[in-house]
């Protein structure tokens, strides 16, 4: 493994859509097929202490607040989609984090929403990136509309983006980014998930 930080950052905030880390969150956790089982743990971490309600109407109570976690004891920070990126600027202090971790070289991973707030913080200018539509990215005034793909999900570098309808290719880059399985392990795992395709379930086992 290369990277030897175990902390996968989830950010949790009010109306957060819980669907969209969900493979991320629960195959992190659960260790199946994994090259190593438990070398990441999944850990939550909000704007200020206190429960959060996601979208689907669950109550989490993070493990720990932004002023506490630096890039140092990181792995990735995961940021879900919210109806509060659109809303205004509330969450932009979760960008702000994503920019110091980035300058120290751990991975971001934005779906939905959350990439309205990397575009409005100026870290996709230079990247390739997706999300929803790239009228939606367009419409923050960012200057990374060259790099728009039109695809499931994208990474360039240490940036991961994905669109609101594709948690399952989101959770597959990151997968990728972090070594997580094998890559014919991670392959058979999308085929699964995303398509249904019988034919995966066997290497899965096999990898078990």
């Amino acid at each position: 493994m290369t990277n030897e930080r175990k902390n996968v950052w989830v950010a949790v905030y009010d109306g957060w859509a819980d669907w969209e880390a969900g493979h991320t969150v629960a195959n992190i956790t659960q260790g199946h097929w994994q090259k190593q089982p438990g070398h990441y743990r999944v850990r939550t971490v909000a704007a200020q202490a206190g429960p959060v309600t996601t979208a689907g109407g669950l109550r989490v109570l993070p493990d720990a607040v932004l002023t506490e976690i630096t890039p140092a004891d990181a792995a990735m920070l995961v940021l879900p989609g919210a109806a509060a990126w659109d809303a205004g600027t509330t969450l932009d202090v979760f960008a702000d984090t994503a920019r110091e971790f980035l300058a120290h070289g751990v991975p971001v991973a934005a779906i939905c929403g959350a990439t309205v707030g990397l575009a409005r913080a100026g870290l996709l200018d230079g990247r390739a990136h997706t999300s929803a539509a790239a009228e939606y990215l367009a419409a923050t005034g960012y200057q990374g509309g060259p790099r728009y793909v039109e695809a499931d999900a994208v990474t360039d570098g240490d940036v991961i983006t994905a669109g609101p309808t594709e948690p399952v290719a989101f959770a597959r880059e990151i997968f990728a980014r972090l070594d997580l399985y094998e890559p014919h392990v991670l392959d058979a795992w999308f085929r699964l998930f995303a398509r249904s395709d019988a034919s995966a379930f066997p290497v899965l086992m096999a990898a078990g």
